[in-house]
């Protein structure tokens, strides 16, 4: 038995690795794109129910309460919250823009909003969520 036979069969060729890297390298400029395009919009569906999530909170507060609460914290310690939800595009649940009330006799955060620089996919900036 020659060696020089059986290891030319059984070793692939410098061309074909060529063309099996240039393969994986065309699935991964097809696939990286819209993975980071489907991260991208996952980020602001997250974001948009983290915001749903604290105005529900904010007027079950303001329902029971009678008055708006007057720090994010104040729900957790209340038991209206596990914890207050993250920011997913600024990763920090610090960095919500709170709003009080328009009504003078009403203290409080009545509203919040994201505090994220910035617009999401369609175009609409965070800090109008």
């Amino acid at each position: 038995m020659n060696q020089t036979t059986s290891r030319g069969q059984a070793a692939f060729t410098l061309i074909e690795l060529l063309v099996v890297m240039a393969i994986v390298g065309l699935l991964l400029s097809i696939g990286v794109p819209r993975y980071l395009v489907s991260l991208e919009k996952s980020r602001d569906t997250i974001l948009k129910e983290n915001v749903r999530v604290l105005r529900t909170t904010l007027d079950r507060f303001y329902s029971d309460k009678g008055r708006f609460p007057d720090a994010l914290d104040e729900l957790v310690q209340q038991k209206y919250l596990r914890e207050v939800p993250i920011d997913p595009v600024v990763e920090s649940s610090q960095r919500w823009v709170l709003l009080p009330s328009s009504d003078r006799d009403k203290s409080g955060i009545a509203d919040v909003k994201s505090g994220a620089p910035g617009t999401a996919a369609d175009g609409t900036p965070y800090a109008s969520y």
